[in-house]
């Protein structure tokens, strides 16, 4: 399995970006994704999930503001990231757990991961 993000950069708080992730090497359809930060001195966590069926899920700290989404037929996954804080700079990743069907923001449930995409808030 390879992941590629992009869309990461620079934004003013307030503002907004649009990651994606191209997957490839999936045994069958799409399995549960999930997109991961870390930010500067702190631990990876997970941000928002989502299953085979759609079903989503986000930490509580972006609840309201990113919303993931996945298109089965171009195997790409997205998390659309509006009213940016400071508190969101980091590195994003994008992961999968092949043959799983549940969503989790569990970091341990996921086997692959792509290689990080930078987002950087200004106040």
């Amino acid at each position: 399995v390879q992941l590629v993000e992009s869309g990461g950069g620079s934004v003013q708080a307030g503002g907004s970006l649009r990651l994606s992730c191209m997957a490839s090497g999936f045994t069958g359809s799409m399995p549960s994704m999930a997109w991961f930060r870390q930010g500067p001195g702190k631990e990876r966590e997970g941000v928002a999930t989502v299953g085979c069926v759609g079903s989503t899920r986000y930490a509580d700290s972006v609840k309201g503001r990113f919303t993931i989404s996945k298109d089965n037929a171009k195997n790409t996954l997205y998390l659309q990231m509006n009213g940016l804080d400071v508190e969101d700079t980091a590195q994003y990743y994008c992961a999968s757990r092949d043959r799983a069907c549940a969503g989790s923001l569990n970091r341990s449930d996921f086997g692959d991961w792509g290689q990080g995409t930078q987002v950087t808030v200004s106040s």
